[in-house]
């Protein structure tokens, strides 16, 4: 997480079982929360603050910044595409990608 509001790299892959670690490096908190239709089907949802739903992130969404040096991690079970945004930022264009092979 950059301090221009991007995810470096915005589209990360990653090979099957891989784990991607955001660490916050900006000087603003931060969310990685997962579109709820952006991932592939009976994958489990993920989020910073270990949300269940994209509405539960975003009705908490308080619980799951990540703040200076923090990050969050997540191991990626299932091959796909996965996208995700920074619930703070995303008008500002925050959005990432994970590609699964």
């Amino acid at each position: 997480m950059a301090t221009e509001f991007t995810f470096d790299p915005e589209t990360i892959t990653i090979a099957h079982r891989g784990t991607v670690t955001w660490t916050n490096t900006s000087d603003v908190d931060h969310t990685v929360t997962a579109y709820g239709d952006g991932i592939p089907d009976a994958t489990t949802y993920f989020a910073s603050g270990g949300f269940e739903s994209e509405r539960s992130a975003r009705d908490h969404v308080n619980e799951g910044r990540i703040a200076l040096d923090d990050e969050h991690e997540r191991a990626f079970e299932q091959p796909g595409t996965y996208h995700y945004y920074c619930i703070p930022h995303e008008s500002s264009g925050m959005i990432g990608t994970v590609r699964v092979e």
